[in-house]
């Protein structure tokens, strides 16, 4: 009895389709090898009482390198911070408030850099997270000028 020959194309078929397993396998363990990797590359902290600040998008940071302080219309956002300190009271950073000075009108305006120290404070429970501690206050000291009308010293609640 003769040998029937596979239809042309099959045995190639088989082996992509093997091949797509295979480099689905690979992709799904190197993204459990990626979050098993150590905690200190995240941006989030899994600790025992994790102190965070939340963002407009409701996403705890630790020591973000930007926060978006204008949520509503993107015209104010803290850039190239560098924390000084992550404590457990407070924590402390430098870098620049770019703030939109709206001159005609928002939308035709200029972002104008601004020199600054931000200070984060008073640790709260945050809500619906009862185990994360998120900062409350924000405080700005402007190094040089501050955008107008602002004061060279402010703090705003933060309610995120």
């Amino acid at each position: 009895m003769e040998a029937k020959e596979a239809p042309r194309g099959t045995r190639a078929v088989r082996t992509r389709r093997r091949g797509a397993r295979g480099a689905a396998l690979l992709c799904v363990l190197a993204a459990l090898a990626a979050a098993a990797g150590p905690a200190s590359a995240a941006r989030t902290v899994a600790a025992p009482d994790p102190l965070v600040v939340v963002d407009c998008f409701d996403k705890p940071q630790v020591r973000p390198d930007e926060y978006l302080l204008a949520c509503g219309d993107g015209n104010n956002r803290l850039v190239g911070l560098r924390w000084e300190s992550w404590g457990p009271r407070t924590a402390t950073a430098t870098g620049t408030d770019m703030v939109n000075d709206c001159r005609p009108y928002c939308a035709a305006g200029r972002f104008r850099a601004h020199p600054v120290t931000v200070t984060l404070s008073k640790p709260q429970p945050w809500p619906d997270h009862p185990d994360v501690r998120r900062f409350t206050t924000i405080r700005l000291l402007y190094t040089d000028t501050a955008p107008h009308p602002v004061p060279k010293d402010v703090t705003y609640k933060l309610v995120y």
